[in-house]
């Protein structure tokens, strides 16, 4: 039995670190932010305004154009960089028509707060076929790097989605259909919340005392309609938050919840708490679904998916972390007679996530 005891302590507390070195992987990865692309056709002329983050521009075109306190783009060392930004966006976007590129008119960037928005226009010839939207953007540097298309014609704007997979799109095409959008945003929410290992620490220390499963339910759904209100509320732009202001707040909860487990082990008396700190966390998913800018047709559907998605993952999380638990209760030589969790399992796993909360911090208010 004293062997099932290491051997529990072998894969249960690695697992918990394992939080901490995928958050420490993440911080040293560069992730591009969903840029965009809104497209007005005049016949075979394509004009295309271009808006992507700073520091992705940063990142991939070698430039140093993004104030690192405010983390908004300098408008003179924009100005001095505009023609390495330009030439970026010439080598990674293009107008083909008939399979052959189309001439591109000299573009012009400004800084638009966090953003760089690149104009251009691209004529084509009149008699050279079907009109086609290449863009490559960022993906040397973020592989999974995705980008919008807004189309606007005199029937209307439609929107296309653009990755490695699919790197071009008809000018031509119909727009996403309802169904389209719903399920591209349920993936993008699922993926929001396994790659936001931020939220992935804060559910883990919020469950790790949780023995019962009514009382896990309670301090689960508290987080999840507190975010999924302030979620909304920022999509919608009724209330917003600066992420600058926003990500220090959700290392803050983190670092509370995991404090707390050293001092309360009732998880059913903790629901409200999460409920106050879910908050927090919603404005973090918001700042999220914003990057893909979408327009006000999609928004709706896009919104619900998205959070869909997010519970999706999280509930996914739960039940992996969980069972763990319960079954950590039932191993070594002292289960029996012992009632509830193991407290060195739980402050050890406690201790990581409030080590790295506090890093999180740092990170986002000294550092960044």
């Amino acid at each position: 039995m004293i062997g099932a005891r290491q051997h529990l302590y072998t894969w249960l507390l690695p697992a918990c670190l394992a939080v901490a070195l995928a958050g420490a992987t993440a911080a040293l990865a560069h992730k591009a932010g969903v840029s965009t692309s809104r497209i007005t056709l005049h016949g075979r002329t394509v004009d295309v305004e271009i808006n992507a983050l700073g520091l992705d521009f940063e990142k991939a075109a070698g430039v140093r154009i993004v104030d690192e306190k405010s983390g908004t783009v300098n408008a003179v060392a924009l100005a001095v960089m505009a023609p390495s930004v330009l030439a970026y966006v010439a080598e990674h976007v293009a107008v083909l028509a008939g399979g052959r590129a189309c001439k591109a008119a000299p573009g012009t960037a400004r800084a638009a707060d966090t953003h760089v928005e690149v104009t251009t226009a691209w004529i084509c010839p009149a008699d050279e076929g079907e009109l086609r939207y290449r863009v490559t953007l960022f993906q040397e540097v973020d592989p999974t790097a995705r980008h919008l298309a807004l189309i606007s014609t005199e029937s209307g704007e439609r929107e296309l989605a653009i990755d490695r997979d699919v790197p071009e799109i008809a000018l031509s095409a119909t727009g996403s259909s309802v169904l389209q959008v719903f399920r591209r945003f349920i993936q993008a929410g699922i993926e929001h919340i396994f790659l936001g290992y931020d939220h992935i620490a804060f559910l883990l220390a919020v469950i790790l005392w949780g023995q019962r499963l009514w009382p896990l339910v309670k301090v689960v759904t508290a987080f999840t309609v507190a975010h999924s209100l302030t979620l909304s509320l920022a999509a919608l732009d009724i209330v917003r938050l600066p992420s600058a202001v926003v990500e220090p707040l959700i290392a803050a909860t983190i670092i509370y919840v995991a404090a707390e487990n050293f001092v309360v082990r009732d998880i059913g008396k903790r629901w409200r708490a999460t409920f106050a700190l879910g908050l927090v966390h919603g404005f973090g998913f918001a700042g999220a679904l914003r990057e893909y800018g979408l327009s006000n047709d999609t928004l709706l559907p896009a919104l619900g998916a998205f959070n869909i998605g997010v519970e999706i993952g999280q509930v996914v999380i739960v039940a992996l972390i969980f069972p763990l638990l319960l079954l950590s209760d039932r191993i070594g030589v002292e289960a029996a007679a012992r009632k509830g969790r193991r407290p060195a399992l739980v402050y050890a796993c406690s201790a990581v996530i409030l080590a790295f909360g506090i890093y999180w911090l740092v990170e986002r208010t000294v550092f960044a």
